[in-house]
């Protein structure tokens, strides 16, 4: 498979963890979005956002799950390699418990606007990285739950939130939001997320 620039490259032994018998990175792309559209309507079903508390380390891990488990065997579970972004894969764990009291303390004090602490929330899911791969669709993901939770509508990210995979405009918009609120520039990733 070919990477494209801002994705995160897989070691040989992640891509061994390839279920579906695939030969182009386009056909990887089609498989992985068919999971997704499943996760999402396992996300958003009516019974499920009522009950569910998406700020627990074990719902992070099975949200990414549901979205690529007929994709990568080892969905669902962290990194245990390094990667070109991200913290060191020994980090992970303590770095989500400390997002998720994060940002159940800005809804318990109202720090930021509920757009701000969804987007928030994914920018420091991008940072940490936990997964092998698909975490920026995974953190679109969850801050769309979790503004759904808090009575907001889902974000539209550039209206193109399933083909950010591939190269082009909204993509290279989203990775330059993303960089700009690496630097503390938030502005700019919540203004592409209702974009």
């Amino acid at each position: 498979m070919n990477w494209q620039p801002g994705n995160t490259p897989l070691n040989p032994g992640e891509q061994e963890g390839l279920i579906p018998s695939l030969a182009t990175q386009d056909e990887l792309n089609q498989w992985e979005r068919e999971n997704i559209l499943a996760a999402r309507r396992w996300a958003f079903a009516r019974r499920q956002i009522a009950k569910v508390d998406p700020l627990t380390e074990s719902y992070i891990r099975e949200l990414h799950r549901r979205m690529f488990s007929e994709t990568w065997k080892w969905a669902g579970a962290y990194r245990h390699s390094e990667k070109n972004l991200g913290v060191l894969a020994h980090e992970i764990p303590e770095r989500i418990a400390v997002l998720l009291g994060d940002i159940r303390y800005w809804m318990d004090h109202k720090t930021y606007g509920v757009d701000e602490i969804a987007v928030r929330g994914h920018h420091e899911l991008a940072v940490i990285h936990p997964f092998a791969n698909g975490n920026g669709r995974h953190g679109r993901l969850f801050a769309d739950l979790l503004a759904v939770k808090l009575g907001r509508p889902e974000f539209t990210w550039g209206r193109l939130t399933m083909t950010m995979t591939t190269p082009g405009l909204a993509r290279e918009a989203y990775l330059q939001a993303l960089r700009a609120a690496d630097h503390r520039e938030i502005r700019e990733l919540l203004e592409f997320s209702r974009s």
